[in-house]
């Protein structure tokens, strides 16, 4: 890459007139572009106030992307006028001889002089890209300026660019079918901020979520996506140059439509999640759906899905695989569906994990069978060792293959940027070494709580790596988020995205759960069961750490809200701070789990005037211990109320995206949660009673608690403390205190 970028020179003592002619240059440690263009030369930095956008002689599309431009300029505040002219322009009428050959299907130039910014592309996709790199070369002014007196509004960092992607196809998968389902306005919104980075396919995912006229059963009421949806959703994509390519599960994942009993004689299992070759029923289903999906979604591309198929082989094809073998069986089976598909004149994609298993049956098959694959490799997990034993099967085969990393979003309270970020560079590049045409970078909402304003940041890095040619910058990509998707000029996000990041590392790092559960099942698991207990030793080492990282990511959060009035995106901020306030939630309910447990100890051990474990002075009374546990600012309320703020938050993020389906079960959860808690503080509050009337205590077991907790240190170098196992009977003391306790406080439950 060619990059000369002008930094370091700081121009002092100019006035408002000065600045609105002369080039000024501050300092700066990037220039923050997402993607980063091929090539960029002669960057300069021009003060200007106001703009205009031209397209003279444009077509239609031409049009659209002027018009794109102009709005976003407008809702950016800055004003229409003479300062500076923007001119969008086709190659054909203008030629020029560094516009290479592979520029032309998407490729742009942008070129900067006399207060005009240039952008030519040979076409319509290539034009529209060249005016998105454009909105982010217009900043606001930063909020630490270098000039005197009034500074201008904006500045524009002009520079010569050359630019045209890496990857042919650049895409993001949509999870519709494990609660959450976008809403067709979100998805719109979805849309234009995928095309805003260059992506230009859009992949919704279906198991049941996609009505059908053939098959009316599987589609839940108010979560699942009609026909008309679908068009008016394919009408808006495509002035924004991006195909929707719909993915309806084909063979696996399909227990929500095989639980309906008119599909008993089709599915492997009983009401199981694969769709049984053989069955005279299964290709006349899959034909029915993809006729009907050809016709919503008129792009050259149909998902077929085909990934995880367990069930198969132990049900109704388990003599066939048994004799045969799976691969065999499974190959057969796909080469059955292509075939039934062959009238819609479709590309078909396909998971790749089950048949690269066997290499050699994919050379076997014919010529026109591959020509209508596109093999969709999927792996969600870093390899430093490299993607290759996920590619070479295809294209060893002679069949095109797509990468497909994820975001790292599923089943976790964040996304794990670290592990999503390493993810999409390493797969994409080793995609881009060896001859994949496409990427797909995948969300999953497994456990139906994933947040879609959360996952802007792996969305956006995916867009890059594929746009971008080799392996893209984690650290470049790290510094300019902010700048670019908020149009925070601190840079205050990207420190706060930083500090989630540790803490989910942290979590991941620690192994406290398995890669099934993620952090979800950290946040919702009781501490006190058997399972909570063990998890809760691996977090003690950990928890203040990662509050640690929540709270500051929660302060640079509020700095750049407080300093920055014109942020964008503030959903996404939101969301940013309910992730936040999650994780520092998690790791507070560990604590005041142990603190409650050692607490109970020491009241029994007050209570009997034979155990001690508090430091050396003046002993809490047995009434104030139990005051700390369930009173009104007790540590049961800290729990019922953590839970109860985060309800709201989340049902207030889900409401700004999502359609109503779904959301009920995961507020269950947390009303369910909360009732455990509050049955707590009723036991809790029966041993306050019993305690001021008979002066003894029941078992910690007999309150859902465990009878010993060990506690972390909190001062380095401390030793941890260890609270004993209560008395296994019913304590009875004398009524008058031992000597040591403070005086009984009143009951306060």
């Amino acid at each position: 890459m060619r990059l000369a970028l002008i930094v370091g020179g700081i121009a002092r003592g100019l006035t408002c007139a000065t600045l609105l002619f002369a080039p000024l240059v501050y300092a700066q440690t990037a220039y923050h572009l997402i993607p980063m263009p091929r090539e960029i030369t002669g960057v300069e930095q021009v003060p200007l106030n106001s703009v205009t956008v031209e397209c003279a002689g444009c077509d239609a599309e031409d049009l659209f992307a002027a018009n794109d431009l102009r709005e976003t300029l407008a809702d950016r505040g800055i004003p229409t006028g003479v300062g500076l002219r923007i001119v969008l322009r086709r190659l054909a009428e203008h030629p020029d001889a560094s516009f290479t050959e592979e520029m032309r299907a998407e490729g742009y130039t942008i070129r900067y002089a006399a207060k005009t910014l240039t952008l030519t592309g040979a076409t319509a996709e290539g034009l529209f890209y060249a005016a998105q790199t454009a909105k982010q070369m217009i900043e606001r002014w930063p909020l630490q300026p270098v000039c005197a007196g009034v500074c201008p509004g904006f500045v524009l960092h002009a520079a010569e660019i050359h630019d045209w992607p890496a990857m042919r196809y650049r895409g993001l998968h949509d999870d519709l079918s494990r609660g959450p389902v976008d809403t067709l306005e979100f998805q719109k919104k979805l849309i234009r901020t995928l095309a805003a980075y260059k992506i230009n396919v859009y992949s919704p995912y279906f198991e049941n979520t996609q009505q059908y006229a053939s098959n009316p059963l599987p589609a839940p009421p108010e979560g699942s996506i009609s026909a008309e949806d679908a068009r008016a959703l394919v009408a808006y994509a495509t002035q924004y140059h991006i195909i929707v390519i719909p993915e309806q599960e084909a063979i696996g994942h399909l227990r929500k439509m095989l639980q309906w009993e008119t599909y008993a004689d089709v599915a492997e299992t009983p009401h199981g999640a694969v769709l049984s070759p053989g069955q005279a029923g299964s290709i006349p289903l899959i034909d029915a759906m993809f006729k009907e999906l050809a016709a919503m979604y008129p792009g050259p591309f149909l998902h077929i899905g085909g990934d995880e198929t367990i069930d198969l082989g132990i049900g109704r094809t388990r003599v066939d695989v048994d004799t045969r073998g799976l691969p065999t069986v499974y190959i057969d089976y796909l080469k059955q569906i292509v075939t039934s598909l062959e009238p819609l004149h479709k590309k078909i994609l396909f998971w790749g994990d089950v048949a690269q298993s066997d290499p050699e049956l994919l050379k076997e098959l014919p010529p026109e069978i591959k020509h209508q694959l596109i093999a969709v490799a999927w792996g969600y997990t870093p390899k430093p060792k490299g993607f290759l034993q996920e590619l070479k099967p295809y294209t060893a085969a002679g069949i095109p293959v797509w990468v497909s990393p994820s975001i790292n979003n599923y089943r976790q309270v964040w996304p794990n940027q670290q592990l999503a970020l390493d993810d999409i560079q390493e797969f994409t590049r080793d995609g881009q070494k060896y001859g994949a045409t496409g990427q797909l970078n995948t969300l999953w909402n497994d456990d139906g709580e994933s947040l879609a304003n959360m996952n802007w940041y792996g969305i956006l890095f995916g867009a890059a790596a594929a746009w971008q040619r080799g392996e893209s910058s984690i650290p470049a990509f790290q510094q300019s988020f902010a700048q670019v998707f908020h149009g925070d000029s601190l840079g205050l996000l990207n420190q706060a995205q930083g500090e989630l990041t540790g803490a989910m590392t942290l979590l991941h790092d620690s192994k406290v759960i398995g890669a099934t559960e993620g952090t979800d099942g950290l946040f919702w698991v009781d501490p006190w069961s058997k399972d909570g207990q063990v998890m809760a030793e691996k977090m003690r080492p950990i928890n203040s750490e990662v509050r640690l990282y929540a709270e500051r990511a929660l302060k640079y959060i509020a700095q750049a809200k407080a300093q920055e009035p014109n942020l964008r995106e503030p959903d996404a901020i939101a969301a940013m701070e309910f992730g936040a306030r999650r994780i520092d939630f998690l790791g507070l309910k560990f604590q005041l789990a142990d603190e409650m447990v050692d607490g109970y100890a020491q009241a029994q051990g007050t209570a009997m005037g034979t155990v001690s474990v508090h430091p050396v002075g003046p002993r809490p009374s047995v009434s104030a211990l139990l005051s700390d546990i369930n009173g009104v600012n007790g540590r049961l309320q800290d729990i019922i109320d953590g839970y109860s703020q985060l309800r709201e938050m989340f049902e207030q993020q889900w409401d700004k995206t999502y359609r109503p389906s779904g959301l009920r079960p995961v507020l269950e959860h947390y009303d369910y949660t909360i009732a455990q808690w509050y049955a707590r503080v009723d036991k809790v509050r029966s041993a306050q009673r019993q305690w001021s009337q008979l002066r003894t205590l029941p078992l910690a077991g007999d309150l859902g608690m465990p009878a010993v907790a060990q506690i972390a240190p909190t001062v380095p170098g401390a030793t941890p403390t260890t609270t004993p196992a209560a008395t296994p009977t019913t304590t009875t003391v004398p009524a008058t205190p031992p000597p040591t306790a403070a005086p009984d406080a009143p009951h306060n439950p």
